[in-house]
C-alpha cells in the first residue's frame, strides 16, 4: 500500500511557485497603479509581502521585466475578450458590443487599469516593442469587429478608424476615475457607457 509523501512532487512545487508569482504581480501592479510606476520600487513590493527583492527577481526579475509581465497580463485579458465576443451570437453589433463591455470592465481592474496608465517610454525598448505589438493587436480586433458590424447591416456605416480611436478613448478613462466602492457596479457602469456610444451607430 502505498503512503503520501510529505514532500510535494513536481505539480504542487509548480502551482505554489505561480502562487508566488502571481502574488507579487498583484502587488506590484498595486502599487503601480496607486503610486505610479516611477515612484514605486520593487523594495516596496517586497516589503508589502513581507518577501526579499531577490526573490522578486528569482521569480519575476527586473522592475521592467514586472511591468510587462502586469500590462501582458492586461492586455492578454483583452484578447481573451475579443476571442469570446466572437463565439457569440447574433448580430456583428451584438458582438462589438460584448467585446467592448468587457473591455471596459478589463480597465477597471488592476492589470487593464495599468496597461492605460503605462507609456511607452516607462519600458525598456524591447519590452516597449512588445507592448505596442499587443496594443496594435487589440486595435486591429476592435476595427474587425466594427467593420463586420457594418457588414451585417446592424451598424450604421461609419469610418472604422475614427470609430475605433473615438470607443477605445472613451473606454480607456475608467480606468483613471472608477470607484469599485462606488454607487454603480464596473459591469453597470460599463454597459451603461457602451449604450451610449452605440447609440450613435445604429442604422436610420
Amino acid at each position: 500500500m502505498m503512503t503520501s509523501s510529505p514532500f510535494p512532487d513536481g505539480a504542487q512545487r509548480q502551482a505554489a511557485r505561480q502562487a508566488k508569482r502571481d502574488a507579487v504581480l498583484l502587488a506590484a501592479v498595486r502599487m503601480f497603479n496607486a503610486r505610479g510606476f516611477h515612484a514605486t520600487s520593487l523594495d516596496d513590493v517586497a516589503a508589502s509581502l513581507g518577501i526579499s527583492k531577490p526573490t522578486i527577481y528569482h521569480y519575476l526579475g527586473t522592475k521592467d521585466q514586472v511591468l510587462l509581465e502586469c500590462v501582458t497580463l492586461g492586455l492578454n485579458q483583452l484578447l481573451d475578450a475579443v476571442a469570446e465576443a466572437r463565439g457569440k451570437p447574433g448580430t456583428g453589433l451584438a458582438r462589438l458590443r460584448a467585446f467592448l463591455i468587457s473591455y471596459v470592465q478589463v480597465n477597471m481592474d488592476d492589470f487593464g487599469r495599468c496597461v492605460i496608465r503605462t507609456g511607452d517610454e516607462m519600458l525598456s525598448p524591447e519590452s516597449g516593442k512588445r507592448f505596442r505589438h499587443l496594443k496594435r493587436e487589440i486595435d486591429t480586433a476592435l476595427r474587425s469587429l466594427i467593420r463586420e458590424a457594418i457588414a451585417d447591416g446592424s451598424m450604421a456605416p461609419v469610418d472604422e478608424r475614427i470609430a475605433a480611436f473615438t470607443f477605445a478613448g472613451a473606454l480607456n478613462w475608467p480606468a483613471r476615475w472608477f470607484d469599485p466602492d462606488g454607487p454603480k457596479t464596473a459591469e453597470a457602469t460599463a454597459e451603461q457607457m457602451v449604450d451610449l456610444l452605440l447609440g450613435g451607430c445604429t442604422p436610420r
